[in-house]
């Protein structure tokens, strides 16, 4: 069978998608990659912000321009509804009567002030599953909390454990915790949808953002229930094992850095760990560089830990001329561990083992073009994933979407659109 022939996973499930910024719209996401009809729901006096970010065109910026909302929005539909506006408000009810799934990353509660409670949507649709992702979920002391990703991620601990022992928490500098709890919200809609197909039961999903990233602090938490050791920073160190050298190491500039981050070229670095003696012997024969490494303080492992910061300066000294690609592929042909600190532009034209994979694909956008998108990192024996447009333009689908699906006239339509109750 043709793989363009293959079934999607979730073809047939249909998405109520109320999420914005990136936690939601991660998950949703997901489920239109595997094949759900996923219907996003906006309007224009409360727009989802990403829209406005990283646009293609900064000096011409536009609500459909950015291809960072397209990224987390691809294959998906969209709508613009207003329920301040009874019309608009019935034609989001009859959405919700007929999908499988309505989903929201609001802060706990704003749903039901917006008129959606469990309740509600259970009158709506008997057999709705609900799946709110909030920051501390709906039960506990903190429910009410606003939270952000970055907040999310202090919260939960992940901030503390980022960074250098003598240094303040670096934490992350992109929101993470955002994907991670995108990735939970799409195993628990596919856990619901699967408990109903068992049990016929409709389900309300309470997610928490913030217990979606105490799974990152597990290992310092485990060794401090069994060693009873607390965490302390490390940078790019090994302390449990102590090994060394183990870090990363800037290596010579090259010139392939994009036209508009010229000085990308400078920051090309190498990580570099070394486990054991033959590790540390392949590293010095590649190296050739004895005057700095034959030395008594690094004449074991044991030395060369408690000497690391001199053996990072050393290790910096040997590899400022290498290409670090080249020296990453000459590491790996004598068994040291070494990965080149990949850039985006390496990832997107130089990297052959994703392009093997088929891993970046194009899609068209209706206002922005055809622009390659990250791919769903999965293949199927006997399945498939998709890609097959960029995110729906502000109300795109409106139209079809109102007449192909909840059976109203064009004129209908237009009259509502007339009114603003739909655009």
């Amino acid at each position: 069978m043709n793989s363009d022939e293959l079934p999607l996973p979730l073809s047939g499930v249909r998405v109520c998608d109320f999420s914005w910024i990136i936690a939601g719209p991660q998950a949703t996401r997901i489920m239109a990659d595997l094949g759900a009809e996923v219907i996003k729901v906006e309007n224009e006096s409360h727009l989802d912000s990403i829209r406005l970010g990283l646009q293609i065109n900064p000096d011409k910026p536009s609500y459909n321009g950015s291809g960072f909302h397209s990224d987390f929005n691809r294959n998906k539909k969209g709508i613009q509804a207003n329920l301040n506006h009874p019309d608009g408000r019935k034609v989001v009810e009859e959405l919700i009567s007929q999908s499988d799934i309505v989903i929201e990353n609001f802060s706990a509660g704003a749903f039901a002030r917006m008129g959606f409670s469990w309740e509600r949507l259970q009158e709506l649709n008997p057999n709705i599953i609900y799946v709110s992702c909030s920051g501390y979920g709906h039960l506990g002391r903190d429910s009410s909390y606003v939270t952000w990703g970055p907040t999310a991620q202090a919260v939960s601990g992940s901030t503390y454990m980022s960074g250098f022992p003598d240094q303040p928490p670096a934490g992350w500098g992109y929101s993470y915790l955002d994907h991670t709890a995108g990735f939970y919200g799409a195993i628990a809609m596919m856990m619901a949808l699967w408990h109903r197909k068992q049990t016929g039961e409709a389900q309300f999903v309470d997610m928490s953002q913030i217990e979606t990233g105490m799974v990152l602090t597990g290992v310092p938490i485990l060794d401090y229930q069994v060693n009873n050791r607390n965490y302390s920073r490390v940078g790019n160190s090994s302390r449990w094992p102590a090994v060394a050298p183990h870090g990363v190491f800037r290596c010579a500039s090259d010139d392939l850095a994009p036209e508009s981050q010229p000085e990308q070229n400078e920051d090309r670095w190498i990580a570099i760990a070394a486990e054991n003696e033959s590790h540390w012997e392949a590293l010095r024969s590649v190296l050739k560089a004895d005057a700095l490494l034959d030395r008594e303080e690094f004449s074991t492992n044991n030395l060369r830990v408690r000497n690391q910061e001199d053996l990072n300066k050393a290790i910096d000294q040997c590899v400022r001329d290498w290409d670090c690609f080249e020296l990453m592929y000459a590491l790996q042909d004598v068994g040291v561990p070494a990965g080149v600190c990949q850039r985006t532009d390496d990832k997107m034209l130089r990297d052959d083992q994703l392009a093997e994979r088929g891993f970046y694909q194009e899609a068209p956008h209706s206002e922005m073009g055809v622009l390659p998108y990250e791919g769903y990192p999965v293949t199927f024996s006997q399945a498939r994933w998709r890609m097959e447009r960029g995110a729906p333009m502000l109300g795109e689908d409106t139209m079809s979407v109102l007449t192909e699906l909840l059976g109203y006239s064009a004129d209908e339509v237009a009259s509502m659109m007339a009114e603003l109750a739909v655009s």
